[in-house]
């Protein structure tokens, strides 16, 4: 071999680390923030991830993603946002977590925000309408707040003879708290029943929760729609056995878990959907013009009695249960 053929090859051996970091280095990182744990939504992140792919993007070959876990605790949210923030992510995605979507919206007025909420993105300040958010955030509004009033009429037709009924929330999340309770106060007064309220943030918080309720002579519960209680799923499950207390969850998952019966939209159509939105954005579009959008799923199935008046888009799911 000739000495410039030879000197040539040596500099294009070293040129390729530096051709691998540079485009690396050009690969867009979304910033993935939620509130609970990676284990509890498993299926869920699957789906955002197939969301990607429909929009044309493999995390690992053509961009990257930024995990942070708050892992049920709340307060670490706005250090994991600002984390993010530093890390000059081209967006950030909150899916399912409403403190978690706040926590980027405060973090950040110029990052795009892709978010999947069920309070009223409007009423809570993320967007300024539906059609036309205005900002930096778009998303997708869940309604996993606005069918509590729904989630007590089934229980109540299930179980008429129930006078009382149990609501658990996590303090940590006020803005869904005070949402849903408010809901549900009105809900049960119309039909003249009454609910008794309890809060837990941790395994120990739930015990005595579910301690208090049997104290109190709860006849059912509704755990409030909250991501934590997703990721405790199999503690509420063995608790509601255990104390025979009737309860309807928001997500299938803890239906499918052994649950009563669950009633709400699809967590994992959600995640696909907000992995579309992602890709859009990163393909140029502004979440500013890029309007919310509700959950698209549309199933039924069940196994106990069904509702009366169902929207097409929610999905009551039935498992065996002991009851009252």
């Amino acid at each position: 071999m000739k000495r410039r053929e030879f000197i040539s090859l040596l500099g294009g051996v070293a040129a390729w680390p530096l051709t691998a970091r540079a485009q690396q280095a050009a690969m867009p990182v979304i910033g993935f923030l939620h509130s609970a744990s990676a284990a509890a939504f498993a299926a869920a992140l699957a789906a955002f991830r197939k969301g990607l792919s429909d929009a044309g993007y493999v995390e690992g070959q053509n961009v990257a993603i930024e995990y942070r876990w708050a892992e049920g605790q709340n307060d670490r949210l706005p250090t994991l946002a600002a984390e993010l923030v530093r890390r000059r992510v081209a967006v950030i995605v909150t899916p399912g977590s409403t403190v978690a979507t706040l926590a980027a919206k405060a973090a950040t007025a110029t990052i795009p925000i892709v978010f999947s909420v069920g309070t009223d993105p409007v009423k809570i300040g993320l967007v300024a309408s539906f059609n036309r958010p205005g900002g930096n955030a778009t998303g997708i509004n869940d309604f996993g707040v606005g069918l509590g009033a729904k989630r007590l009429g089934l229980l109540h037709e299930l179980l008429p003879r129930a006078a009382r009924f149990g609501v658990l929330v996590n303090p940590d999340n006020p803005l869904v708290t005070e949402s849903i309770v408010a809901e549900l106060q009105t809900a049960a007064q119309a039909i003249g029943r009454q609910i008794e309220v309890v809060a837990a943030r941790t395994n120990g918080d739930i015990d005595t929760a579910f301690a208090t309720l049997v104290e109190k002579r709860a006849d059912a519960l509704l755990p409030s729609p909250d991501p934590l209680f997703v990721t405790r799923r199999v503690q509420l499950i063995t608790l509601a056995v255990r104390h025979a207390l009737p309860a309807l969850y928001h997500r299938r998952e803890l239906a499918e878990a052994g649950g009563l019966m669950s009633y709400g939209s699809d967590l994992p159509d959600q995640y696909h959907q907000a992995g579309v939105f992602v890709g859009r954005i990163l393909k140029g579009e502004k979440p500013s013009e890029m309007p919310v959008q509700l959950p698209t799923r549309s199933s039924s199935s069940s196994t106990c009695k069904p509702p009366r008046r169902s929207a097409s888009q929610f999905r009551l799911r039935c498992s065996p249960a002991p009851m009252r």
